[in-house]
């Protein structure tokens, strides 16, 4: 304090902010006569905004501040509480669950698919971060129809595991480290990640249909690893921030709602397209939400299953028909279905199963000069009734993944048109006992429409 007071030159200020002694024998009279004041600071007020924004922005970097990182146990916090006290190079110690940082050495842990019906959770080696690359702590993980497939008969159409591999692609996190050459995002941000990675070499994706590359990486697809993990690198423009509003959950949740998107920019839904969407599961329901949102006036959904059914309905559907697994009662449903969208008929089926009944039952609903989009992909080879369509000239549109999805979606998020929430049902943490019982859940059904992880 004394020296503090000899050394401000004439009319300056000093702040007093340590408050180490009550009282203090200071010259404060030579201060006094060379207007030098003595300002009091006492805690802080209304701090919070401008700190952040200073953070965000880069102008302060408060991170080789902390020295020192410990978890919560009881042995932690009396050694972090030890080393704070005793000073030397602790500047600043830090405590919370997850102990040391990964840049420390945090052993980042994934959820591995390493047998039939086998999910461990083991060490997941991160690869070097790339220019323009960024590290996200994954925050929420969703379950997929594909990863439960994956787990139940290691293969999914043409792609078979034949090492074990990380689990997992609907995901949403926060950035932890960006590469040098990343302007976009800074750490921090709150990221949902688009999980496909196109070579940007062949004609597909120099067209901009990069969701049919050959060559194309996409999360949990063998053999490339999935995003079920505390941690994982990806390119960062394939992670887009997430507006304030929208929560991590919902950001994972762009993914199956990409599905739906893109089925409804293949099939040009709009206010004068009537859709008939086969499968009240996770993507039909998204499906049903996206037409929705493109303007379709009358959406009826189908499915074998009343709760799902009742969940169509709250969702807004303009009718639901409940229908057999028996190929035999396809004529019988088609009029129920016909009766309920009303006299103008189907203009736009989706199948979000992808089986012989599901099908043929869209086939033989939709108008003349309507079409099929073929979105779920339960079935390899399908007996279906294709001359009497063609001869009706309905269209069957295949529908693979998305393509510049995730900016659509999360405006859909943002503005309340499209409200994805309510398909949450199950959520889980990220220990192995919790990862089989969701997976378990996810696999059973019934009530379970889309399970996710907070991690």
């Amino acid at each position: 304090m004394s020296t503090a007071l000899s050394v401000t030159r004439a009319g300056g200020k000093f702040c007093l902010v340590g408050l180490g002694h009550n009282e203090m024998t200071v010259p404060l009279t030579p201060a006094a006569a060379r207007e030098v004041d003595v300002i009091g600071v006492f805690r802080y007020k209304n701090t919070w905004p401008l700190c952040i924004e200073l953070l965000r922005s880069g102008k302060i970097d408060v991170k080789p501040l902390i020295t020192h990182r410990f978890g919560f146990s009881q042995k932690e916090i009396e050694e972090a509480f030890e080393t704070s006290a005793s000073g030397g190079n602790a500047i600043k110690v830090i405590m919370g669950k997850g102990g040391k940082s990964h840049q420390e050495g945090e052993e980042n842990m994934a959820a591995w698919l390493v047998g039939l019906n086998t999910l461990k959770i083991q060490p997941f080696k991160l690869p070097p971060l790339g220019p323009h690359d960024v590290r996200v702590r994954m925050k929420a993980v969703g379950i997929c129809g594909s990863d439960v497939h994956f787990l139940k008969t290691l293969r999914l159409a043409d792609f078979v595991v034949k090492e074990p591999m990380v689990i997992g692609h609907e995901c949403a996190g926060i950035i932890e480290e960006i590469g040098s050459e990343v302007k976009n995002l800074v750490p921090g941000d709150r990221v949902a990640l688009e999980p496909g990675i196109g070579c940007w070499r062949c004609d597909l994706c120099k067209e901009g249909r990069y969701n049919i590359c050959p060559d194309m990486k996409f999360f949990a697809t063998p053999p490339v690893h999935g995003s079920l993990a505390r941690q994982i690198v990806h390119p960062a423009d394939l992670c887009f921030k997430l507006p304030d509003n929208l929560s991590l959950e919902e950001g994972a949740m762009c993914e199956p709602l990409s599905v739906a998107v893109h089925a409804c920019r293949r099939a040009n839904i709009g206010p004068e397209t009537n859709v008939l969407v086969m499968g009240a599961g996770p993507i039909g329901l998204v499906t049903l939400l996206a037409a929705r949102a493109f303007g379709a006036p009358r959406i009826v959904i189908v499915d074998v299953d009343d709760y799902r059914l009742s969940v169509a309905n709250n969702l807004g559907a303009n009718g639901v028909v409940k229908v057999s697994t028996n190929m035999q009662d396809i004529p019988k449903e088609v009029g129920r279905i016909c009766e309920v969208m009303g006299a103008v008929g189907v203009h736009v089926t989706f199948d979000c199963a992808g089986f012989n009944k599901t099908m043929s039952t869209a086939l033989s609903a939709t108008r003349a000069g309507g079409k099929v989009c073929l979105v779920g992909l339960g079935h390899n080879e399908m007996t279906v009734p294709l001359t009497p369509a063609a001869a009706r000239e309905v269209d069957i549109i295949g529908i693979f993944r998305y393509k510049n999805t995730w900016p659509l979606c999360i405006e859909l998020l943002r503005s309340g048109k499209v409200d994805v929430k309510p398909l949450i049902t199950h959520r889980f943490g990220f220990s192995q006992k919790e990862v089989e019982e969701a997976f378990e859940t996810s696999a059973r059904g019934g009530d379970a429409i889309k399970v996710m992880f907070n991690l």
